[in-house]
Parts: C-alpha cells; sequence; structure tokens
C-alpha cells in the first residue's frame, strides 16, 4: 500500500535527469570492461617479451582479477562509510594509477602489481555502480538502467578490444615499437587512463544515494534528491517514500559482514543466491572470449589482423544483445532471460567442444579442418549472443536490487568478491585446460551452464517491478 502510494507520482518513464546520473555511475562498468578486456591484445607480446611459463602468462593475465576481488569485498564497506560517489572517485583514481604504471612496467613483476591496483579500483566500480543505480532508479524502470552497467562493462570490452588491434595495426604488431619508443602493447595499457580520467570528472557531478542519505538521517538532501531523480512533485509522496526508506532501514540489521550471517550454511540464502549468481556467471567460461579470444583464434589459423578483426566483431555482437536484454528486462523478467541464457549457453558450448574435439595437432600448429573452424566462430558468437542477452546483464540487475536496505552494499560486495575470485579462477585456469585440450575446456563450460540452468529454476525468485523496500532477507 505504502509503496504503491509513493510511486503514484511517476510518469511511465525515468527523468532525462536520473538517466544521466545512472549514465555517470555506470561508466564505472566501462572501466570495467575496458581495464580487463583490454589484456586481450597483450597476451602474446607480453608472453613473448618477458618470456613466460603459460602458468605466468596465465597469472599476469589474471591477476588483476584478484585485485578486484579485494576491491569488491572493501567496496560495500566503504560505500556505507563514506557514501556511494565517494567511493567511485576512489575507484577513478585508482585505474588512472593503473593504467599508468601498466603501461610503463618495466618487468613483468611491476605488470603484475599495477594491474591489481587496477583490480582494486575495478573491483570498486564493479560494486559501487549497481548499488547506486538500483538506488536512484524508479521501480518500474530499474531493470533498464541497471542493466547501463552492463552496457557500459559491453562497451569498454569492445572499446578495449577495438583500440588493440588499431594500435597493433598502426605498429605493424603488439610487441613493435610506436609512439616515444612504447611498444603497443604498453599503449594499449596507458589508452585506459582517459576514460578513467572522464569518470573521476563525471561522478563529482552526480548527487548522493537518497537511501544512504536516509541511513545517515540526512533527510532534507534525501528529499531534494529524490525530488531530482523520481521527479516527484507532491510533497505527501515524498514524505511517504522517506518514510518507507527509514522504515526498511530500520527493519534491517546494520551495514555489517556479520550481519550477513544466517541459517543457511551461515549466510543469509539471498547472500548464497548472489554469490552462486556470480559464480556460474563466470564459470560459464564468458572471459575466456574476451582475454583469450585473439590468441585462440590465431592459434587455428587465422592470421592475427584476422584474429584481432574477429575478436572486436564478437564484441560488436556482445554490445548488441546487450542493447536487446536491456529492452527486455522489465518486460518479461529476469528469471525468464536467465533460463534462455543457461539452455542456449550449454548448446553452442557444447558445440565449440564438439568442434575442437575434431582438431588436428596440438599448441601453435592446432587446425580446424574443412569448415569446423567457421561452426566454432559461429557457435562462439551464438554463444556470446546467449549470455549477452541473459546472464551478463541479468545478474548486475539482480545483484543491484535482491537485498535488503540496510545490507544491500555489503551483500552486493560479498557477491561480487565471489565473482572476481570465479573470474581469476577460471582465466589463470584457461591456458592450463587449453594444454590438456579446448574439448576439456568448453565441455567444462558447457556443464556449469546446465548446471546454472537448474540453479535458476529451483532458487532464483523474479524481482520486476518490485520496490527495493520490499526486498527482504
Amino acid at each position: 500500500m505504502s509503496t504503491a502510494n509513493a510511486t503514484n507520482g511517476l510518469g511511465q518513464h525515468a527523468t532525462v535527469r536520473v538517466v544521466l546520473i545512472a549514465a555517470a555511475a555506470a561508466l564505472g562498468g566501462f572501466l570495467f570492461g575496458f581495464d580487463t578486456a583490454v589484456i586481450n591484445g597483450a597476451v602474446e607480446a607480453i608472453h613473448l617479451g618477458f618470456r613466460l611459463s603459460a602458468v605466468l602468462t596465465g597469472f599476469a593475465v589474471s591477476c588483476a582479477l584478484l585485485g578486484s576481488a579485494l576491491g569488491a569485498w572493501y567496496a560495500g564497506l566503504l560505500a556505507d562509510r563514506l557514501g556511494r560517489v565517494p567511493t567511485m572517485q576512489v575507484a577513478a583514481v585508482l585505474l588512472v594509477a593503473s593504467a599508468l604504471g601498466s603501461g610503463l612496467a618495466p618487468g613483468v613483476w611491476e605488470l603484475i602489481v599495477w594491474r591489481l591496483v587496477g583490480g582494486i579500483g575495478v573491483g570498486v566500480a564493479s560494486v559501487i555502480a549497481p548499488t547506486y543505480i538500483a538506488e536512484v532508479s524508479p521501480a518500474q524502470v530499474r531493470g533498464r538502467l541497471g542493466s547501463m552497467q552492463q552496457l557500459a562493462i559491453v562497451l569498454g570490452i569492445f572499446t578495449a578490444l577495438l583500440s588493440d588491434a588499431w594500435l597493433a595495426g598502426a605498429a605493424g604488431g603488439a610487441s613493435h615499437s610506436w609512439w616515444f619508443g612504447l611498444a603497443a602493447w604498453r599503449w594499449m595499457f596507458l589508452m585506459a587512463a582517459i576514460p578513467a580520467l572522464i569518470y573521476g570528472s563525471l561522478v563529482l557531478a552526480v548527487p548522493e544515494s537518497p537511501r544512504y542519505l536516509v541511513a545517515k538521517s540526512r533527510l532534507a538532501e534525501a528529499r531534494v534528491v529524490l525530488r531530482q531523480v523520481l521527479d516527484m512533485h507532491s510533497d505527501s509522496a515524498l514524505d511517504q517514500k522517506l518514510h518507507d526508506i527509514a522504515d526498511s532501514l530500520r527493519s534491517e540489521h546494520r551495514p555489517r559482514l556479520r550481519d550477513l550471517r544466517g541459517a543457511c550454511a551461515g549466510l543469509l540464502p539471498v547472500v548464497w543466491i548472489g554469490i552462486l549468481l556470480s559464480v556460474f556467471q563466470q564459470f560459464v567460461g564468458i572471459n575466456v572470449i574476451f582475454y583469450y579470444s585473439s590468441t585462440l583464434w590465431h592459434s587455428v589459423g587465422f592470421s592475427e589482423a584476422d584474429s584481432f578483426k574477429i575478436t572486436v566483431a564478437t564484441s560488436v555482437v556482445n554490445v548488441l544483445v546487450t542493447l536487446v536484454a536491456i529492452a527486455l528486462v522489465d518486460k518479461i523478467g529476469r528469471k525468464p532471460l536467465l533460463v534462455i541464457g543457461s539452455a542456449g549457453m550449454a548448446v553452442t558450448l557444447a558445440m565449440m567442444a564438439w568442434c575442437f574435439s575434431q582438431a588436428t595437432g596440438s599448441g601453435a600448429t592446432l587446425s580446424l579442418p574443412g569448415s569446423l573452424g567457421i561452426i566454432a566462430l559461429v557457435a562462439a558468437n551464438a554463444y556470446v549472443v546467449f549470455f549477452g542477452v541473459s546472464w551478463g546483464p541479468v545478474v548486475w540487475v539482480l545483484l543491484g536490487e535482491m537485498f535488503p536496505n540496510r545490507i544491500r552494499a555489503t551483500a552486493l560486495a560479498v557477491a561480487a568478491a565471489a565473482q572476481w575470485l570465479a573470474n581469476f579462477a577460471i582465466t589463470s585456469s584457461f591456458p592450463a585446460l587449453a594444454e590438456i585440450g579446448l574439448t576439456f575446456a568448453y565441455g567444462l563450460y558447457a556443464s556449469f551452464a546446465l548446471l546454472s540452468l537448474l540453479f535458476v529454476l529451483y532458487a532464483v525468485r523474479e524481482t520486476k517491478g518490485m520496490e527495493l523496500e520490499d526486498m527482504h532477507a
């Protein structure tokens, strides 16, 4: 009753202001995508230039994900203590420092340290963006605005891969020298400083989350922000909304890690669901496509230039299907999209595993006979379609909205930390799995896709159209 009354004054669409605010916050997702995917074009140059083993190459690629897990773990605590906007500013500073340090690193261990720093910034951004967007968005468009996080991520991936391809092409190869005598792969990292600076500038202009302001008893400021982002003109509607927020905050525990505990294996059931959503999003192997695809396609017979083009084309597909997901998430709901995505990924990953089971040779001499290279390529892009329309954006939407108000930032931080650790496990293990066989690797990811389908059917509840104040542990 009270929630419905509070939203009666809302129009059918978010105001231009709230869309711009959400877009500024979602730029953190752009940096998330850019910083994690930029390594794609540099993998082979780093491997050869620093003369790394397969294990150390995998760690150099994936070490940023350990930093991301650390950043995600503490992001909730920072967001609840400092506020959502100052936490975004911290992320921006870390990302600028990482871009410069990684690009100028004299050795592999210095590169690893600076990528860890950038990973911390990415982890912080990955938590704070969906939290903030969910807290400033009207319920009826929260799914679409929350999906902006994933749209920003895939745009970041696309931009990173495009800039990698352009830099490698301009220099004649990723390991070749370019401006000021620096190798092209170094410029790939340096380019990340530009969007990080833009992000840091834009977040200076966004308002603080009204739910954070209410939690800190800054009610006058919260009223101003709610009037802006929810386009409420009725004082009674504003009073009711403030009452609903305050009531939900009082009914939940204070934001501490101990308050995520429950009877279900030590944690609240909703926290476990968030963790498993995060883990399955990574265990289906999506980041293998975006971190190693250039190397993968090169290894099965495509030229370096064509491998870069294929990778960029795949990222374009990812962007387009994310736009489709944004259009659908508030119409057909979160759970149906996850079901469709899991089923589609299981089939397409199994197809990729079958294609690589027919490969001849191994290592640098691996090749797919006949038309199997094209079939594998089509299956890989179909897999990206199913992921991009479902698990990519929908998991971030759910993580931003499924937790109760008082524990949202902390619970999302735990779930995001689990996601980054899962990402690290998949990314760092792929070179070793590839040596065992790509059939085994993609078969394993197909199995996880099938398990994710069962998990969604039996454990995930629909949150479409629900107010954040109606979410319970």
